[in-house]
């Protein structure tokens, strides 16, 4: 075990968490909460909107798609979508849904490397719950870039703020609502468990549990570093700030009193590069 850990193999712990028989959804705000779903999908439904105005047509890279359930929106709206998934299980459940889809290209993408070096170009790229899975993130998002076409865009959704910046009683209120719906999972015991090594910043390399929600290791994304990157590369950039948590009741009451635990980014107009 360290306390820094250094260069863990997120491809491996992908797989051995996200394996087959898998449910993204019980864990996942943004897949459980109808009105958080929607949110999310009103907004990138939107983006595609300004793409097809733009110049009539709409290429869509999704990176780390689990297992569609935003594809699915993307690809109605008639984009052409190219979709990359890190796990072989999660892969194959995209093959089966989308097999029948001509507009929808599947990417197995085992390292993280398979997207950056493939020749596509895109008009808007999309990472749904995929960056604060990546250790070097801005530097992900740099590289990301760069397949962006003039006058595209960027999106990301339902990462963690960055820990530093929110409050004592905000941290504390998203954990108790961590708890809460370990509970009702009968789960309590192992999240405790996992809790106490976040808390004493002790993480296994080899436990998925630790690695595979990287944002834990390095206190959350700083959506501040994300913004001044896009900033300088695009003409347009939105933060939505906004409280994502499991348990539908406590979803509900945390979205109403306007408190905020995850955030998405929207850069629009991709600046011509000067490369």
């Amino acid at each position: 075990m360290t306390s820094e850990p250094a260069g863990p193999d997120m491809a491996a712990l992908q797989e051995e968490q996200h394996g087959a028989g898998f449910d993204y959804e019980p864990g996942s705000p943004h897949l459980r909460h109808p009105r958080l779903r929607n949110e999310i999908i009103g907004r990138i439904r939107a983006l595609l909107a300004e793409q097809f105005e733009r110049s009539g047509r709409c290429r869509v890279l999704e990176v780390g798609a689990g297992h569609g359930s935003f594809t699915d929106h993307i690809a109605a709206t008639g984009a052409e979508v190219t979709v990359t998934e890190m796990s072989r299980p999660s892969l194959d459940v995209l093959e089966r849904r989308f097999a029948w889809n001509p507009q929808v290209r599947l990417l197995y993408d085992a390292d993280g490397e398979a997207v950056l070096q493939d020749p596509g170009r895109y008009d808007v790229v999309l990472c749904i719950s995929v960056l604060h899975h990546v250790p070097d993130y801005l530097r992900f998002v740099d590289r990301l870039i760069s397949k962006i076409d003039e006058g595209g865009s960027f999106a990301s959704f339902q990462d963690p703020i960055w820990y530093p910046r929110r409050s004592r009683l905000n941290m504390s209120a998203d954990r108790w609502a961590y708890y809460a719906w370990r509970i009702g999972r009968r789960d309590l015991l192992r999240g405790i468990g996992t809790r106490v090594r976040r808390a004493r910043k002790i993480y296994d390399e080899s436990n998925a549990a630790d690695m595979v929600e990287y944002h834990v290791v390095r206190q959350g994304v700083d959506d501040q570093q994300l913004l001044a990157l896009l900033q300088d590369r695009f003409a347009s950039v939105q933060e939505w700030p906004y409280w994502s948590t499991q348990l539908p009741s406590l979803q509900a009451l945390g979205s109403r009193t306007g408190a905020a635990t995850t955030f998405g980014l929207v850069a629009r107009s991709r600046a011509a590069s000067t490369s």
